[in-house]
């Protein structure tokens, strides 16, 4: 925990901004019946039950001291679909960064493995070392 601490207590750098990364998948669900609105002094009423429309992935980042945040929705939660968030962090967010500072927690995917799985190793590579990474330690965030 010490290692984000001492991250998290680093002055301000555009050339090497931290950026924090988590992921939750969330189930997509729908009304079954239209739901009752609102009149003076009575709230509105919606039905308890709901139809289940799958589920998606999204990839929150955030660098606080930029005052930037983005979301990123995909289908599945996978090593390819996080290597190619961190692909966009890189290449379209933070171009001109020298290095980004990498804040995120231990999860299997979250690895530089993935990179070279979703990408040839030469173009893995460049991304990795475009990285500094930093772990929350388990039931640390």
């Amino acid at each position: 925990m010490e290692d984000v601490l001492e991250v998290y207590q680093r002055p301000h750098d555009p050339a090497r901004p931290v950026v924090c990364l988590d992921e939750t998948s969330k189930q997509l669900i729908s009304e079954t019946r239209v739901p009752i609105p609102a009149k003076p002094g009575r709230p509105a009423r919606h039905d308890y039950e709901y139809a289940r429309n799958g589920t998606a992935n999204l990839f929150m980042l955030f660098a606080p001291l930029e005052g930037w945040r983005q979301v990123k929705v995909t289908d599945h939660h996978a090593a390819v679909d996080y290597a190619r968030v961190l692909k966009d962090l890189a290449d379209t967010h933070f171009p001109a960064a020298r290095q980004i500072v990498l804040v995120q927690d231990n999860l299997s995917t979250h690895q530089p493995a993935s990179l070279y799985q979703a990408f040839p190793a030469a173009e893995a590579r460049r991304l990795v070392e475009r990285f500094e990474w930093h772990y929350t330690p388990k039931h640390g965030s």
